[in-house]
């Protein structure tokens, strides 16, 4: 499985139920990277897609404690377990979690390759992933070349599990 994220400097990802920040390349390289795949996020980031809706051309999975809650064209799912047991329907390489939170939290563990937009800049934010410059399991194996976008200056990482967890 893939995690797909875009970080500030502290590894922040969001504030108040939004991204940091939009920058057209990574919107561009989230929609290349995914588009035909099955991509996995909790409600609150699908309620902060443009008119809350799942995103086209592609499997949305779901996560919610609500039992009630529907949406039209995602598979809904009520736990880590059920998620789990849903993907296994569908290649690995194939799965993308797109967060939020805790969402990439409970991934984490079953992820192998990281494509992260790591933004050189420190945000007020609320909500972070975990920093994989940091984990012992985990070693950036491409970094492209800086790229700006008005002042602001990110690059694109791929990051590699080196040693499972589980």
């Amino acid at each position: 499985m893939n995690i797909i994220a875009a970080v500030d400097k502290n590894w922040a990802i969001g504030k108040q139920g939004g991204l940091l920040v939009s920058i057209p390349d990574d919107m561009k390289l989230f929609r290349e990277e995914t588009l035909g795949k099955v991509v996995v996020m909790g409600r609150k980031t699908l309620e902060s897609l443009p008119g809350g809706q799942p995103l086209y051309g592609r499997t949305n999975i779901v996560l919610t404690s609500d039992k009630n809650y529907k949406v039209k064209g995602a598979i809904i799912c009520h736990s880590l377990k059920e998620a789990l047991w849903e993907l296994e329907r569908y290649p690995s390489e194939d799965v993308f979690i797109a967060g939020g939170q805790s969402i990439y939290e409970q991934f984490l563990p079953y992820c192998n390759i990281a494509h992260i937009t790591w933004i050189d800049f420190t945000y007020e934010a609320d909500t972070w992933m975990e920093n994989l410059d940091k984990h012992p399991q985990w070693k950036m194996i491409l970094e492209s070349e800086e790229q700006t976008y008005f002042n602001l200056c990110y690059s694109f990482r791929m990051y590699k599990r080196v040693k499972q967890t589980f």
